[in-house]
């Protein structure tokens, strides 16, 4: 079974399971974050969703290129969470199923290429508290204390 996180499902309503990828990269003690301006403002771990036919791996250097301007080396899966939103970007509600990934930052080519992302560097000692949604806050959490 796999952890949720957040607010439970809401009875009655139908949820579109939504695979995504998602990491933490730490580089000196501080974690690559990225602040997302639309729909809602929120610091996220960067990633996002699994495209059809989309390998997860090239998914994810995919979405941290887009959030951040980084490329990335994988290093291991963290862990996996679940949580129940609405996603106004694409008017559905969804299960999202989330899967965590360590890697580390390796070059920055550029400004984030999606629209309304900004990278941030937070201290790894308090980045948990930055994070907006329950579930990165909790893999957040876990690792920072693995890395004490």
């Amino acid at each position: 079974m796999i952890k949720c996180y957040g607010d439970t499902p809401k009875p009655g309503q139908l949820y579109k399971k939504r695979p995504g990828v998602y990491a933490i990269l730490l580089r000196n003690r501080e974690v690559l974050a990225t602040h997302q301006a639309q729909p809602d403002s929120e610091i996220q771990l960067p990633g996002g969703g699994i495209d059809p036919g989309e390998n997860p791996i090239a998914a994810l250097h995919r979405e941290i290129f887009e959030e951040t301007g980084w490329h990335m080396a994988l290093q291991y899966r963290f862990g996996i969470f679940r949580r129940f939103t609405f996603m106004p970007e694409y008017n559905i509600w969804a299960e999202k199923i989330c899967t965590i990934y360590v890697g580390r930052p390796t070059l920055q080519i550029a400004a984030p290429p999606e629209p309304g992302h900004t990278p941030l560097w937070l201290p790894l000692s308090t980045a948990a508290s930055a994070l907006g949604n329950p579930g990165d806050r909790a893999m957040m959490n876990r690792f920072a204390q693995i890395m004490r």
